[in-house]
C-alpha cells in the first residue's frame, strides 16, 4: 500500500513538471499604457456672471474655486472624465500698473517653482482671434501642471490658468490627454471677452 502512495505521489509529480508545447512560445506581456479615449471636441458659452467669457468644453463642468482665499470670479473647469481641472483666477486691475506688473511676476514665479521636477519650460506668447495677447508656459516632466497661461488687457482684466490633474498616472501616458486640453486652453483663449 505504501509502495502504491509514493508511486502515485510520484506519477502526478512527474505529470506536472511535464512541459506543455505552449510554456515554450511563453512571452512576457509588454508594458501596459492606460486607455484613453478622448472625444470630439465640442464647445459651449460660459452661463455664469463674471467680468469674461468664452466657449469651452461640454465635457467639463464649471465649478466655483474651493480655496479658503478664493475670489468672487475664481473658477474651475472640470474635466471629470480625466480628472482634470483648469483653474481659473481672475483680479481687476482699475488701470494700476503697479498691480499688473505683480501678478504677471507672480505668473512666472509660480511656474518656476517647477524647475525642481521639470525638465522643460517653455514660455509662448499667443495673439489670439479677438486681438488679445496671451503668453502660454508649458511645463514637461513630473509635475503638477502641464500648462499655465495668463491674459490682460493690460488695464481692468487680468485673468490666470493652470492645467492640473489628480492623478498619480505619469505624464508620457497623460500625454494624449494634456495636447487635449491644450486644444481647449486655446479655445477658452480665442473666444475670450472681457464683460465689463
Amino acid at each position: 500500500m505504501r509502495f502504491s502512495c509514493y508511486f502515485l505521489v510520484l506519477c502526478l509529480l512527474a505529470v506536472a513538471c511535464r512541459q506543455n508545447k505552449t510554456d515554450d512560445d511563453f512571452m512576457p506581456k509588454p508594458k501596459g499604457y492606460n486607455r484613453i479615449d478622448l472625444p470630439v471636441a465640442t464647445y459651449q458659452a460660459l452661463k455664469e456672471t463674471h467680468p469674461y467669457t468664452f466657449e469651452y468644453s461640454k465635457y467639463a463642468v464649471i465649478k466655483p474655486d474651493t480655496v479658503p482665499w478664493a475670489e468672487p470670479h475664481w473658477i474651475y473647469v472640470y474635466y471629470p472624465d480625466f480628472k482634470a481641472v483648469v483653474q481659473l483666477t481672475y483680479k481687476s486691475l482699475g488701470g494700476d500698473k503697479q498691480k499688473l506688473a505683480k501678478l504677471i511676476d507672480d505668473a512666472h514665479r509660480l511656474a518656476a517653482k517647477h524647475n525642481i521636477k521639470a525638465y522643460s519650460i517653455q514660455e509662448m506668447v499667443m495673439k489670439t482671434k479677438t486681438g488679445k495677447t496671451a503668453s502660454l508656459i508649458e511645463l514637461q516632466g513630473e509635475v503638477p501642471t502641464y500648462l499655465q497661461f495668463y491674459v490682460t488687457d493690460s488695464t481692468q482684466h487680468y485673468l490666470r490658468g493652470a492645467l492640473y490633474f489628480n492623478s498619480s498616472t505619469q505624464s508620457d501616458s497623460l500625454s494624449p490627454v494634456i495636447d487635449y486640453l491644450k486644444k481647449d486652453v486655446v479655445k477658452m483663449l480665442n473666444t475670450l471677452k472681457w464683460q465689463r
